[in-house]
């Protein structure tokens, strides 16, 4: 676990460094002294904070959830109707710009690292199913006569698909394009009876 902070202006710099460890160079190049350079800072400071690489991956992902929350509440909230907040909140998940990329980049890493690490795995199912519950909120939302089992297939399916689409991205951005990832969200949605 990380140590607790006293200086916000250091954690806010921190947590960007690790983020743009992880989305530069990867998850297997997580080093506190990557970390270190990529904030201009001293491993002492690095080190104060964040005693070893697992309190960095910890705290990256929880802060990476944070961010991720933060964002589809205020797009949800700016939603006209709920089937445009839902449209909205899933196109958040694609790769669609730098910063969605990056957020891929980042999730996938962390995806291939729970497989092996039962303190990250609880913390991927953690958050997944925050996304998850939100993501079937907002599909009854947008289809209030639905019945509950479909409601929850039909959210999981919307889930799969942006979590997909993205992944495929960071490894294929050619084929997968910001267009074509918002064409197969828009199509799901459309199948689905959602457009």
């Amino acid at each position: 676990m990380s140590r607790p902070s006293h200086g916000g202006a250091t954690d806010e710099r921190l947590t960007r460094a690790v983020h743009d460890v992880l989305a530069r160079q990867g998850l297997e190049r997580l080093t506190i002294r990557a970390v270190a350079t990529a904030a201009g800072c001293t491993t002492g400071l690095v080190m104060h904070r964040f005693p070893n690489r697992r309190a960095l991956l910890l705290h990256a992902r929880r802060t990476m959830h944070e961010n991720a929350r933060a964002r589809v509440e205020a797009i949800e909230a700016a939603a006209p109707d709920p089937r445009t907040a839902l449209r909205d909140v899933l196109r958040n998940g694609l790769s669609l710009d730098e910063p969605t990329t990056d957020a891929s980049v980042v999730w996938v890493g962390f995806l291939a690292a729970s497989v092996t690490d039962p303190e990250l795995t609880a913390e991927h199912r953690a958050h997944n199913a925050s996304w998850r519950q939100r993501i079937t909120r907002l599909v009854a939302s947008a289809a209030p006569d639905w019945p509950a089992e479909r409601v929850r297939t039909v959210a999981y399916a919307l889930v799969a698909m942006v979590e997909g689409a993205a992944a495929l991205a960071t490894a294929d951005p050619d084929t997968f394009t910001p267009a074509e990832q918002t064409g197969l969200l828009d199509a799901t949605l459309a199948a689905h009876g959602l457009a």
